[in-house]
């Protein structure tokens, strides 16, 4: 008998829970952090620190290219925004030391929304390059 009893309260119970109203799904709790930072800053008129900058440069070049970014060789904001220079693996081959290499040339604007990008060269991963530049 107390069975039976448990059994009806719990429907009850689950039938209270049932109707509710559905909630929204939630977005991943890193995606709320960004949009709420974003969406901060933009109330504040302010611009995104460098590390946002460089997080979203990696992230949208990534999507554009289907390439994994390595790292950032170079970074500095301009006039009109944002330029880094970003090392991505073109091609794997073993040894890794033969892996072929690229570097991207990435423009952003004020916001760190990627307005440009350009490979500027490729190489292998273990060829230093020549004394004097590129």
């Amino acid at each position: 008998m107390s069975n039976a009893k448990n059994t009806s309260e719990s429907q009850s119970s689950r039938e209270s829970h049932d109707s509710r109203e559905p909630q929204e799904p939630h977005e991943p709790r890193e995606a709320q952090n960004t949009q709420s930072a974003n969406e901060r800053r933009a109330a504040d008129g302010n611009r995104p620190s460098p590390m946002e900058v460089l997080r979203q440069a990696r992230a949208q070049l990534a999507e554009l290219t289907g390439l994994a970014p390595e790292s950032v060789s170079s970074f500095e904001q301009t006039d009109d925004g944002w330029a880094l220079e970003v090392e991505v693996l073109e091609l794997a081959r073993v040894p890794d030391t033969m892996s072929l290499m690229a570097s991207y040339q990435v423009e952003l604007d004020p916001e760190g929304q990627l307005t440009g990008y350009r490979r500027v060269r490729r190489y292998e991963r273990g060829r230093a390059d020549p004394r004097g530049g590129r």
